[in-house]
């Protein structure tokens, strides 16, 4: 007999909240070309990543009808804006709601999140989603929801939602996998084939994102004990949230979870068992990456270029609004050839070159960078020649060469390079270079660093201690007590 339809609501509204940045995340900053979406352009959104993972296996069962709900994606100053207003978060998610409570009755819903938005006024806005959301379509509805590793998330979005399911590694190689399992643990659970039941155990350690690369121990350790318990144990789902610091939420820091399939004890047995891994490995998990400071990192970069060991990835760690202009500076100072700087983020500088109708060849002569925060320094002069100018993913890139062998990119917004090869796309050759001056915590460990591209990486920021430093205690927490997070805190 063919099985009875179901019908699931699929939504989403993500951001990484750098709460410390002094330009609010807006209503307008998630209005763009395609943003919001909903029906078909919302399914097909982000198709390698959760969304098309979800939507896939979704879609292999005949009886499944999933319904787009109007949401806003990604903002478009990606990751580089700081609290999302009052506003823009009432706005898209009274939309979502109203547009749950028009439609018919629904038998789950998918909620693609990421786990560190920061709303003002908001102090778990995932958790608050998933209970605006549950009070429309009621506890005969499941609800399932997918997380990227930095979210800060305790139990207060599993009192509302069924299931959670988090990215393992970092970079994020298998956000596409864990949309896949919400799907279809979302269906086993509608057709009552599977009853989750879930642990959640904060663990009081805090760390900087840029010691969570998943490519090495300890931090490849950790994933690795969940997924043991993940292959030896049918039906238990084991999540590790590392946590995002650079959010000032009151449930910052590192969060374990469990599902099994109605087993309690399972859960709570492999949810303890990873915590206490965890904690036993704190001091290690804290120091599992060397960072130096930009003078040194650069003169360690002249070295490995002197002896052959490039091209060499200068990752600027802490720049969170993109404009920090620190390591171009330096770059300078040392006179370093050969050097891609991808990206300085610079909107008024953007805006004034895009009005002038800037071209290939033309003159560049401006000062660049700096001015949005004290962490971004101050402007940088650059004088050289424009490359190329060019549109793509909603803004401007400008492409500028100087100095000795060396090319500036310069952007509207942050941008994190992940790849190497598709900076060739600006209409450079990125096997010219030497070195790679890049703004990235480890998502740049995806194509250059696991891929072999790159032959020395240095992970650098500046001297003080800024938005992004490793030294957390110089960030000025108000809904956070360090003393209660290893390392800061006492030995209990």
């Amino acid at each position: 007999m063919p099985r009875q339809p179901i019908r699931i609501a699929v939504l989403y509204f993500a951001h990484e909240t750098v709460t410390f940045l002094n330009n609010d995340t807006t209503r307008e900053d998630f209005i763009y070309a395609g943003s919001p979406a909903r029906g078909e352009a919302l399914l097909a959104h982000d198709p390698k990543s959760y969304m098309g993972g979800f939507v896939q296996v979704a879609r292999e069962y005949d009886e499944v009808e999933l319904v787009g709900i109007e949401s806003p994606l990604w903002p478009r100053t990606g990751t580089g804006s700081g609290w999302i207003t009052t506003e823009a978060y009432e706005t898209f998610l009274g939309r979502m709601i109203a547009e749950l409570k028009a439609g018919p009755k629904l038998d789950g819903v998918y909620l693609a999140l990421h786990g560190a938005m920061g709303v003002r006024g908001v102090a778990r806005p995932e958790a608050d989603i998933a209970r605006q959301v549950r009070e429309v379509v009621g506890r005969g509805a499941f609800i399932a929801g997918t997380f990227d590793p930095h979210g800060n998330e305790d139990e207060a979005f599993l009192a509302q939602a069924d299931m959670a399911f988090c990215v393992k590694y970092f970079p994020h190689y298998d956000s596409h996998l864990q949309g896949q399992r919400a799907a279809r643990m979302l269906v086993r659970a509608i057709r009552g084939d599977y009853r989750p039941e879930t642990v959640t155990v904060k663990v009081p350690i805090i760390s900087p994102t840029v010691v969570q690369w998943t490519g090495a121990s300890p931090w490849m350790d950790l994933v690795q004990r969940a997924l043991i318990w993940e292959a030896r144990e049918p039906d238990l789902y084991v999540n590790v949230f590392f946590g995002f610091p650079f959010a000032d939420v009151p449930d910052v820091g590192m969060t374990i979870q469990a599902m099994s399939n109605g087993n309690t004890a399972l859960a709570r047995e492999a949810a303890d068992d990873v915590a206490a891994f965890a904690w036993r490995r704190r001091e290690a998990l804290l120091n599992a990456a060397k960072v130096h400071p930009i003078p040194g990192g650069v003169t360690l970069a002249k070295q490995a270029i002197a002896r052959g060991a490039m091209p060499v990835v200068l990752a600027d760690h802490s720049d969170r609004s993109g404009s920090a202009t620190w390591l171009l500076r330096e770059i300078i100072k040392q006179d370093l050839s050969g050097v891609l700087i991808a990206t300085i983020a610079d909107a008024s500088a953007c805006d004034a070159l895009e009005a002038s109708g800037v071209k290939a060849g033309d003159p560049f002569d401006m000062d660049v960078g700096g001015r949005v925060d004290e962490s971004a320094g101050d402007p940088v002069r650059v004088t050289g020649i424009v490359l190329n100018a060019v549109m793509g993913l909603g803004q401007l890139w400008v492409v500028v060469a100087f100095g000795d062998g060396n090319v500036l990119v310069l952007s509207r917004y942050l941008v994190q390079v992940q790849e190497p090869l598709p900076l060739n796309d600006l209409g450079v050759d990125v096997t010219t270079f030497k070195a790679f001056a890049i703004k990235s915590r480890v998502h740049f460990r995806r194509g250059f660093d696991d891929s072999g591209f790159a032959k020395t990486i240095l992970l650098v920021e500046p001297e003080q201690p800024f938005l992004g430093t490793v030294r957390l205690d110089a960030l000025p927490y108000r809904n956070v007590d360090l003393g209660k997070f290893y390392p800061y805190g006492g030995p209990d």
